[in-house]
Order: structure tokens, then C-alpha cells, then sequence
């Protein structure tokens, strides 16, 4: 645990220093990093949800809509991880904070991680939601 916060403490640290970027008007990569800064604060409401659901599934007879909420909140928990690594792996900081041009390859990445990070901003979100509704 203490590993993964470290991890998203950096991450968050690197990616939030994008706003240092040469030109005025928004681009692609900047528009990626909008939509991960966005979703980092929703990180800590998926956790917190977890415990709750979790908790209840363990004083209450677990139904399946608990259960699937739970797993649905780790799988988008989980999801958003295994998206910062993968897009820390494919992009160096000068390309994201710097805005160091992309090459036809990494453009065509780039283009594939504003894809995925668009579906992960939605699972986060419908997982919260659906959460949020059982616990009331």
C-alpha cells in the first residue's frame, strides 16, 4: 500500500508540472494529462468506497449487487494503475510536460492512450456512481 502511494505521489507530481508547456492552446498530450489529473482525486474516493462496500458486504448478507460494485471499483482502481505505468513507460517527461514533439509512432500511442484514458474516466466514474447508490 505505502508503495502505491508512493507511486501515485510521483506520478501526480511529474504529470502536474504539464502546465509548463510551450504553447497556449491545449493540445492532444495536454488534453490526456487534463483528463488523468481530473481522475487522480477520484483515486481516493474509489478506495474509500472499497472499504465501505467491502465493509458492508461483511456485515450484511452480500448480494450480488455489493459484490459487483466492490469488483467493479478495484477493476477501475486497478485499470487506472496499469494505465499511468503503461503510459509512463511509452512517454518520456519531456514529450508530456515539455510538449517535445511526437513521432508519427508516438502520435499513433498517444491517440491510443486518449482512448483508453477517455473509457477509464467513464468505468471510474459508472463505478462510484453504482457504489454510491448501494450505500445510501
Amino acid at each position: 500500500m505505502k508503495k502505491t502511494i508512493l507511486f501515485l505521489t510521483l506520478l501526480t507530481l511529474v504529470f502536474s508540472c504539464k502546465n509548463n508547456t510551450k504553447n497556449e492552446t491545449p493540445n492532444q498530450m495536454q488534453e490526456v494529462i487534463k483528463i488523468h489529473d481530473e481522475l487522480m482525486p477520484k483515486m481516493s474516493t474509489i478506495s474509500s468506497l472499497i472499504n465501505k462496500v467491502d465493509s458492508k458486504i461483511k456485515e450484511t448478507d452480500s448480494t450480488e449487487a455489493l459484490i459487483n460494485a466492490s469488483k467493479n471499483l478495484k477493476e477501475a482502481n486497478d485499470a487506472m494503475m496499469n494505465w499511468m505505468v503503461e503510459f509512463s513507460l511509452r512517454f518520456d517527461s519531456e514529450e508530456v510536460m515539455e510538449g517535445k514533439p511526437l513521432t508519427d509512432e508516438k502520435q499513433k500511442l498517444l491517440t491510443e492512450e486518449e482512448t483508453k484514458i477517455k473509457a477509464l474516466r467513464d468505468q471510474m466514474e459508472t463505478s462510484i456512481e453504482t457504489a454510491e447508490k448501494l450505500l445510501k
